[in-house]
């Protein structure tokens, strides 16, 4: 006998840095808004609303780029900290309904309601609640989608958006897969969409025809994957344990930083940013590798990394001169973090020490 079919909520709030800003000052709406970095300052678009996006304006986006497409486009910069008080108001509603709720963003997760007593266990009554409270406790509008599975219920989300909600049950899924196009599976991007469109695969149902074998030679282990999704078998469970696996800091330059000692002269300022990072995520007794990271003027880019249990600026610095050697040539971006363990380090003591007779 078959096991139940789940029930996975894909819950997503509309454009939701934008959608704060439009809460807070209301003079906002109805006109085209990025939030982002400045044009002048290799800025990209973090998210837009819906007027912005008529003119083809999306995330990640160049702000530059946005600006030709739309001049009378608003630009205001991220305002983080307002951001993350409205997730942990979304994230507290989530955990009301389920304890298997798996953040993908701020606003974003994944719930698997298959076990939830609340409203009489139905995903989609829970969903049209989840998306009121969000309106009324955070002002701001979500869209979900309710599915038997993660991958459908992704897609299902971005259905009736803004505000709204699609259904699709297990009896539904067939069908519902079959129609759409390649370029929605999960995984693949517009290189993998153009080579199945190359190939003769528009949509789902037209993968179908595809063996295995076919689909792991042309795209190898990524086959497998592919053989499945455009079936609507996605098997993956919510997982609500995401680790953290690095504690990292970064800076885009807007004038390209010409050679190796000027690259030395910006990392005091980037370790002591790392350092509060480290701080705020609790994670000092967790490192393991130290990291830097460098993309050049050409976009090149390289990371040097070795193992370590404690931030040490003088080992960043040694880092720093073996990758930018490996292109000799101005650079755009500077980056340093840790990669973390799974387990304490007990002998941070005797390390520290072993520096200082350094």
């Amino acid at each position: 006998m078959n096991a139940p079919a789940r029930k996975i909520i894909h819950c997503d709030c509309d454009c939701f840095y934008a959608s704060v800003e439009m809460r807070d000052d209301p003079s906002l709406r109805g006109r085209p808004l990025a939030v982002g970095g400045r044009p002048d300052q290799r800025g990209v678009v973090a998210t837009c609303n819906y007027e912005a996006r008529v003119f083809g304006i999306h995330s990640a986006m160049a702000t530059a780029q946005a600006m030709k497409l739309c001049p009378e486009l608003l630009v205001i910069p991220p305002a983080m900290e307002k951001y993350r008080i409205a997730s942990t108001q979304i994230m507290e509603i989530y955990a009301d309904y389920t304890d298997l709720v798996e953040p993908l963003s701020l606003d974003e997760a994944y719930l698997d309601v298959s076990n939830s007593p609340h409203c009489k266990g139905s995903a989609t009554l829970i969903a049209q609640e989840i998306r009121r409270r969000i309106f009324e406790t955070v002002g701001i509008t979500a869209s979900a989608g309710v599915a038997p599975n993660k991958f459908v219920a992704k897609i299902a989300s971005d259905w009736n958006k803004p505000d709204g909600l699609f259904l699709v049950r297990p009896e539904e899924v067939d069908a519902f897969v079959s129609a759409l196009p390649v370029k929605k599976l999960h995984g693949v991007g517009k290189v993998t969409a153009a080579k199945l469109n190359k190939l003769g695969a528009q949509t789902c149902a037209d993968l179908r025809g595809w063996t295995m074998q076919e689909l792991q030679h042309h795209f190898g282990s990524f086959g497998a994957r592919l053989h499945d999704l455009c079936r609507g078998i996605d098997n993956r469970e919510v997982s609500p344990e995401r680790e953290r696996k690095s504690v990292s800091t970064e800076e885009t330059y807007t004038v390209d930083v010409p050679d190796l000692p000027a690259c030395l002269a910006l990392l005091p300022d980037l370790y002591e940013h790392l350092l509060g990072r480290i701080k705020r995520a609790g994670a000092e007794k967790f490192i393991n590798k130290l990291f830097i990271k460098i993309k050049f003027s050409d976009f090149q880019q390289t990371t040097v990394e070795c193992v370590a249990y404690a931030p040490h600026l003088p080992t960043f610095a040694r880092l720093m001169e073996t990758g930018w050697l490996r292109a000799s040539r101005p650079v755009r971006l500077l980056g340093v973090g840790v990669r973390l363990g799974d387990t304490e380090h007990v002998e941070q003591l005797s390390l520290f020490d072993e520096h200082a007779t350094h």
